[in-house]
């Protein structure tokens, strides 16, 4: 069973079925993601449309204030709120009117990280998510929501046991304290994915592996290495938090959002070349992949 661990197929998966995403939007799920400094909005954008493409019901994008009214004209699917920015146009995690804790109450799922780029803003902005966030809601860490986890004891804690981390081979070894260490190969960072998840005690999608902190182990079939491609990691993190929304459990949630992110890449690799397909068109691709594997 692909439950148990081991290599991820569609025969596998579809033993497996995703809970089906019946009902309006409400039944499906709603996605906050809490990201998109001023420089970087297309971040949270695409995270939020992967959730959508995926079968999450409602989607809010949290972003900085200055890029807000662009990105809600961009994602009009979306709900925006304005989040306050520094002169550099960094989130700084602050919350004066209460918008995003009204909205951090009201979600199913929230995915932190995509498009912050500034350390003491997102450790700020993290800890305002743990405070909002039902204890039961579960979390996405992705970036540098990644990079402030290691040294922040309070935040270990407080995601253990409900967050799915989705760290790329550099951020993997940050985790792990092992800046300098070597992290290549499948073996190595499915070896990498797996401590990370025992260390924080919680699930870990590094590059095609896996892992769970009960000690259960996946590896994805798929995936070429044109995924390693700007904005590649922003849809994954949206994707199993999409699938969170529709109520699958974090192991399950990572396990087919890694699949279907390769499986889109696989795709597009051979229709547009092995390299230089875009992140944004691996979004069209995710319902297609899904039905593919009877996971409605």
């Amino acid at each position: 069973m692909a439950e148990d661990g081991g290599v991820l197929t569609p025969a596998r998966l579809r033993g497996w079925p995703l809970p089906e995403p019946t009902g309006g939007k409400d039944a499906r799920g709603s996605v906050c993601v809490v990201g998109g400094a001023r420089g970087t909005p297309g971040a949270a954008m695409l995270t939020g449309l992967a959730a959508l493409r995926v079968g999450a019901g409602r989607l809010t994008l949290a972003v900085a204030g200055s890029v807000a009214p662009h990105v809600a004209v961009a994602v009009p699917e979306a709900g925006v709120v304005a989040l306050p920015e520094d002169a550099a146009g960094s989130v700084t995690g602050t919350d004066d009117d209460g918008a995003l804790a009204r909205e951090l109450a009201r979600a199913d799922v929230v995915v932190v990280g995509p498009g912050l780029d500034s350390p003491e803003g997102t450790l700020a902005v993290l800890r305002a998510v743990v405070d909002g966030a039902g204890d039961d809601v579960p979390l996405v860490l992705d970036a540098f929501a990644l990079g402030v986890l290691r040294d922040a004891d309070d935040l270990r804690d407080a995601v253990r046991g409900r967050a799915v981390l989705t760290p790329n081979a550099t951020e993997v070894r940050y985790l792990l304290g092992d800046d300098d260490g070597p992290a290549e190969g499948e073996g190595a960072l499915d070896g990498a994915a797996a401590r990370a998840a025992d260390r924080y005690g919680v699930v870990v999608a590094c590059s095609g592996s896996v892992a769970a902190p009960d000690g259960r182990r996946w590896q994805s079939s798929t995936g070429y290495s044109g995924l390693g491609t700007s904005g590649s990691g922003d849809v994954l993190a949206g994707a199993v938090g999409g699938l969170l929304a529709r109520g699958a459990d974090p192991a399950h949630a990572a396990c087919f959002g890694v699949e279907a992110h390769g499986t889109a890449g696989d795709r597009l690799a051979a229709r547009v070349g092995p390299h230089g397909y875009l992140a944004r068109e691996l979004l069209e691709e995710l319902p297609r992949v899904l039905v593919e594997l009877r996971a409605r």
